[in-house]
């Protein structure tokens, strides 16, 4: 009897521990994933993901979380590595993580939603704008971003009414982002009647670019598109000056960073590039802006957009009533929801369906959109 009251004893005792170490399981917060590049040439644009994903949390669970959990979240690096961004997927789904706010750069985006696809987890990138992300028909891919096929448009037709006549340069930096956007604007050049003098590429990461400036001297280049990030388009620029070429210069959304004003100093002055309408001057954004301004951070480039990837999957969760992400993708696809950027609704391939690419410049340091939008 002894020895049967000692087990029983010591099987409460287990049963006790056991309860104790699973009582927190019951109520665990659900994880969401926010995935960029952390570190790296664009980790100014990680920073802004992470700025805008940390907030979003932190304001979702102000007000109850999704479902009666706490959001918790997780952050990944794919350092814009197509072969690192796809080993975070696979981490990301292996943790049963049912949502991700990412990635930046379309080669890292790609790859990443096939993991995601298998693994069960759905997508939204704020910032990748290369359309093979949304044109192969996996369930779980979206984004609160436009498409550079509309991006190339808008740049391309401006560069062949305003600059008609002049000698046009497209540049590209052989990345799926860059070299599709350059690709996209050229099109649609060519499409209104003009012909670019060079289509050039360089390596992203180089930083002596006096050999391709002296060609764009030499061909008397009155405008240079550069499909490309910040880092190697601000370069480009100063060492265009440097060399006493005054081309234009015209890119992309991948200018959005103050970043880029701290690599070109004055030289920047004047350099256009398309971007959504400024989403920290929308009517939905004051509040959150506000925030933002509260803690010292200027919600610039892709923040809000970030922000806003968080607030569809929320809302769209708690009207599935799950967070199972087929579910959930399912909602998205037809519902509207509200969130910094202003109402969003999606078409079938998980793309916006209102679009708005204006034209920003660069004066005194900072950028703005140019007065009527080009």
């Amino acid at each position: 009897m002894t020895k049967l009251r000692l087990i029983g004893l010591a099987l409460g005792a287990s049963l006790a521990l056991t309860g104790a170490a699973f009582a927190p399981a019951l109520a665990q917060d659900t994880t969401i994933g926010v995935v960029g590049p952390m570190t790296g040439g664009e980790a100014t644009f990680g920073k802004q993901m992470k700025d805008g994903a940390e907030l979003a949390v932190a304001d979702i669970n102000a007000a109850g979380g999704v479902l009666g959990k706490k959001l918790k979240l997780e952050i990944g690096d794919d350092a814009c590595d197509p072969k690192q961004a796809r080993s975070v997927a696979e981490k990301m789904a292996g943790m049963k993580v049912p949502f991700v706010a990412g990635h930046y750069c379309s080669s890292s985006s790609i790859p990443a939603s096939e993991a995601y696809a298998e693994g069960g987890v759905l997508q939204i990138t704020p910032a990748s704008t290369n359309p093979t992300f949304t044109e192969r028909k996996l369930w779980n891919t979206f984004r609160v971003c436009g498409r550079d096929d509309q991006q190339g448009g808008v740049a391309g037709n401006f560069i062949a009414k305003t600059y008609k006549g002049k000698n046009v340069a497209i540049l590209h930096d052989k990345t799926t982002y860059g070299k599709g956007l350059a690709d996209e604007t050229k099109k649609a050049l060519n499409k209104a009647g003009a012909k670019e003098k060079l289509y050039e590429a360089y390596t992203k990461g180089d930083k002596d670019f006096n050999a391709l400036v002296s060609k764009l001297k030499a061909a008397a280049i009155d405008v240079v598109y550069v499909g490309g990030y910040h880092q190697e388009a601000g370069l480009i620029l100063r060492q265009m000056r440097a060399q006493g070429l005054k081309a234009q210069m015209i890119s992309g959304d991948a200018i959005a960073t103050n970043e880029f004003w701290s690599i070109t100093g004055a030289d920047g002055e004047g350099m256009l590039f398309t971007f959504g309408s400024d989403p920290r001057k929308r009517p939905a954004a004051k509040a959150v802006v506000d925030k933002f301004k509260a803690k010292n951070i200027d919600p610039e480039g892709y923040v809000l957009y970030t922000y806003a990837a968080v607030q569809v999957w929320a809302q769209a969760a708690a009207q599935a009533k799950t967070t199972d992400a087929k579910k959930v993708a399912e909602t998205i696809r037809k519902g509207k929801w509200n969130t910094v950027l202003g109402p969003i609704s999606y078409d079938a391939k998980g793309d916006i369906t209102v679009l708005d690419y204006v034209f920003y410049v660069w004066k005194n340091g900072k950028y703005a959109e140019v007065s009527g939008g080009s």
